[in-house]
């Protein structure tokens, strides 16, 4: 699998919006976030949130990682 390009700085220009979805697909994004509504003290709704977004193939990359055994996950470690 190719490596992405670097992300270009702040200064050379805007970043276009497929640009960083790709990162983030490669990468990963996860949102987490929380929400409480209450009314004189008393919590009515609590909503959480988590969410992750990523490619299939960055998931069964990190998943194939995850089950390897701890010598082929470091083959440079002694």
């Amino acid at each position: 699998m190719s490596e992405l390009p670097p992300m270009p700085s702040r200064h050379s220009g805007e970043i276009a919006v497929a640009d960083l979805l790709d990162r983030a697909l490669h990468k990963g994004l996860v949102v987490w976030g929380e929400a409480t509504i209450s009314v004189a003290g008393v919590d009515l709704v609590y909503l959480g949130l988590k969410l992750l977004l990523t490619s299939t193939d960055t998931v069964n990359r990190m998943r194939e990682a995850a089950n390897a055994a701890p010598d082929e996950r470091h083959p440079n470690a002694d």
